[in-house]
């Protein structure tokens, strides 16, 4: 399994990439992970059918990955790479995102022999979060295509993936949609908050546009509520200064980047989920939000449209920066019977990304693969 962000590193993916390792593992695979080093982490960590492997790059946080680093684990990755290949003998190499890993697996494919298949995530596709890799892409865009025609079989996390992919590669592209465990409630459990709870969760990052989150219940400061925002990134600093210029500080909970267990426990206080992104993939906040029966109010991008049953669950919003977000966010705010029934209707929803299908699925066509090579 190739992947530079693993966790603690890198966010709603690199979660969905480790719940994948865990449940094959339980399933009789043996794998071995290639990830990136982060100042703190062991190098290897060893379980019972996984060992994962930590490659120094130069990481200098768990948020972001700068060019350079993910070239180093390009590098450096194909050496360590060979040496597995030879000593351990893999049936398959899974690459998660085109770039860079694809670049790795591709190499060490041509190099050993072993096939290689890709699940793609989003942000690796053109135009997949156009405010981060656009320039990427205008570089490094020529030599992408190869490493799509050599993989075996490429995989999009959602349905508004493949399309995206389609547009750029002529490849077939199936869909497993990402999952995610779900310990929630019952519906008739929900209640909803005293004052209600806002929730957005995510890197600090221009393309998730946090920005937007402070400044729409900056319209809605007459009705009572109060807000988390889960995260770090560079983002994070204009975000807190918005909130003190609207004088908001009691009503916003800033806790920074949290353990996954700490996130879930937010997410359970919460009632609402606002994500006015700019671009995504299929978003994990959106999965846990849908686990912890919550409405959803987000831009109608990526993999939101498959999250969001609008006006049962959800409002989806076309431009992300516009005033759209207001008047859903006022509907549920001031109509707890509807943001209660919203929340109902979320836990239906969630049925849809179940982890266990996600896992059988990788399951059948890793098995499907095997049997063919």
């Amino acid at each position: 399994m190739l992947t530079h962000e693993f966790p603690p590193i890198g966010g709603g993916g690199a979660k969905v990439i480790e719940d994948l390792c865990r449940g094959l593992s339980l399933r009789g695979h043996e794998l071995q992970v290639l990830t990136t080093h982060l100042n703190g982490l062991p190098k290897i960590e060893q379980n019972e059918k996984m060992s994962i492997r930590r490659i120094a790059c130069g990481r200098q946080v768990p948020y972001r990955a700068r060019f350079i680093e993910m070239a180093r684990f390009v590098m450096k990755g194909f050496f360590e790479g060979i040496s597995l290949v030879r000593t351990w003998q893999p049936d398959i190499i899974h690459v998660h995102f085109a770039v860079p890993a694809g670049a790795l697996g591709l190499a060490l494919s041509a190099y050993t022999g072993v096939p290689f298949f890709m699940t793609v995530h989003g942000g690796d596709v053109p135009g997949g979060a156009p405010e981060k890799t656009a320039a990427w892409f205008h570089w490094i865009y020529p030599f992408t295509p190869l490493i799509w025609r050599s993989a075996k079989r490429v995989v999009a996390v959602s349905e508004h993936t493949r399309q995206l992919a389609l547009q750029h590669y002529p490849v077939n592209v199936e869909v497993i949609r990402n999952g995610f465990e779900f310990k929630c409630p019952s519906p008739e459990e929900v209640r909803v908050g005293e004052p209600p709870q806002v929730i957005w969760a995510g890197r600090f990052m221009p393309e998730k546009n946090p920005l937007q989150v402070v400044r729409t219940l900056a319209e809605l400061r007459d009705l009572d509520w109060t807000c988390v925002m889960i995260g770090d990134g560079p983002e994070r600093s204009r975000v807190e200064r918005e909130i003190v210029r609207w004088e908001l500080q009691s009503r916003f909970t800033i806790p920074g980047w949290v353990e996954q267990n700490k996130v879930m426990d937010w997410f359970a206080k919460s009632d609402v989920l606002f994500m006015p992104s700019f671009s995504e993939g299929l978003p994990i906040a959106g999965l846990q939000g849908l686990a912890m029966g919550l409405a959803v109010v987000a831009t109608r991008v990526g993999g939101f449209v498959d999250l969001v049953d609008p006006l049962q669950n959800g409002f989806l919003i076309e431009n992300a920066n516009s005033n759209g977000f207001r008047e859903p966010l006022r509907t549920l705010l001031t109509d707890r019977e509807k943001l209660k029934s919203f929340r109902q209707a979320s836990f239906q929803v969630a049925n849809r990304f179940d982890i266990h299908q996600m896992i059988q699925a990788y399951d059948d066509l890793l098995s499907e693969m095997v049997e063919i090579n």
